[in-house]
């Protein structure tokens, strides 16, 4: 169990609207096979985006969830929206999630949501990726987009790709660690060549920017690095993972989703960067009773406890009730201790959710993520556990005031 939660990731997608969030997700779950087209959400044909009302506008309305494998990572991807007026389900799912990729298109740059969204992971200790989107679309740019993202934030980009061609000749990517150029076809399959020449000064003063970065993240790759020895690509791949992880800063990718240009190694960078639920803190928790600070562990044998952190309303299965397990094991066919309720409930199934389609499960783990159909008692924002052990998480408030955004 503890080296299958080790391989778990979930990762929530967060940016502003019309970003192209739902069309990255579709190229990731293509690209691990969980679909078998890519859909386009301008066609309606998006596995993601499943809502009458999501089709007809072409915005995700909710927060969608679907698994996919890749590369012996499971992984569960959040969707989430980028409208002002549904961004509240993307505060309130940010919670389930351990890390995030946001979404910023190539074209305006950052805009509001997507600061929003930078400030709840940053409330909630969430390690991100930036994905620079849309980069075959008319002024599409890179680096202007890169400048907007240092002149916002806090934190450091540290950039992992430069890519190859603008805008329609916009074909592919030169990834920095592994110094190689990928290039992708009409259908997105890549081929892996060397460093076209007229890219080699440019690719040459941001590799070494980003090993200065980098090594700034460990103190003895940093030592190494200032007595002027060179980083292998293992003390490489270790310091990109620990700078990402503890917020010295933040990977920089690029790519075009709609034509799955460089999806992939997005994927790959998920695996590498993003933590594991035994790498993630849970949200702060009490004691129930006593409200006194308690601590839970991501280990299956703990006692059971997890969040509830959306309802929503399923055609088929009725109110369907999405919880992130955090600790011990959830078996199908059993009850739980609701501490926010201070009530018991008893359930059926367990579901795990992949776009509008549900698989049942027999149990659930620290990390995963699931639905339980019909409860009557439980609600978003409640904690559920195990009655040997009253725990509460504190969470973020539904509705906050501008400015006072803390965890309560």
């Amino acid at each position: 169990m503890a080296e299958t939660v080790e391989m778990l990731r979930n990762v929530a997608l967060v940016g502003h609207g019309g970003a192209g969030k739902t069309s990255l997700a579709e190229a990731l779950l293509f690209n691990a096979g969980a679909i078998n087209r890519l859909g386009k959400v301008d066609d309606g044909h998006s596995v993601m985006d499943f809502e009458p009302e999501e089709i007809r506008r072409n915005i995700s309305i909710s927060t969608a969830f679907h698994p996919y494998v890749w590369k012996k990572h499971a992984v569960n991807v959040i969707d989430t929206p980028g409208d002002a007026n549904f961004f509240a389900d993307t505060r309130s799912c940010l919670q389930g999630a351990d890390g995030a990729v946001v979404v910023i298109e190539a074209i305006e740059g950052l805009k509001v949501q997507t600061e929003q969204a930078w400030e709840i992971a940053d409330q909630l200790n969430i390690p991100r990726l930036v994905f620079v989107n849309k980069m075959n679309r008319e002024r599409a740019d890179f680096f202007k987009t890169l400048s907007d993202i240092s002149e916002s934030f806090e934190t450091k980009p540290a950039v992992l790709q430069i890519p190859i061609g603008t805008e329609n000749d916009f074909e592919g990517v030169v990834d920095l660690v592994s110094q190689k150029a990928h290039v992708y076809d009409e259908s997105g399959k890549p081929t892996v060549k060397d460093i076209p020449a007229d890219l080699q000064d440019t690719v040459n003063t941001h590799r070494e920017k980003l090993m200065e970065d980098i090594a700034e993240a460990d103190d003895a790759l940093l030592e190494k690095y200032l007595e002027g020895q060179p980083l292998t690509d293992e003390e490489l791949t270790k310091g990109l993972r620990q700078g990402t992880l503890n917020g010295t800063f933040v990977p920089v990718l690029c790519g075009a989703a709609t034509s799955n240009i460089a999806a992939d190694l997005l994927m790959d960078y998920i695996n590498a960067c993003l933590p594991s639920p035994l790498e993630k803190s849970p949200l702060p928790t009490e004691d129930a009773s006593t409200g006194d600070p308690a601590e839970i562990s991501p280990k299956a044998e703990e006692p059971f406890a997890a969040l509830v952190f959306k309802t929503l309303a399923d055609p088929y299965s009725g109110r369907l009730t999405i919880l992130r397990v955090f600790s011990g094991t959830l078996n199908a066919d059993s009850a739980f201790y609701n501490s926010t309720k201070e009530t018991k409930e008893r359930f059926g199934q367990l579901l795990q959710i992949a776009g509008k389609d549900q698989k049942p499960l027999a149990s659930a783990g620290p990390g995963d993520i699931v639905a339980i159909a019909k409860l009557k008692e439980t609600a978003t924002g409640d904690t559920v556990c195990d009655e040997s052990r009253k725990v509460r998480f504190k969470t973020l408030p539904p509705s906050p005031t501008p400015g006072t955004a803390g965890l309560r």
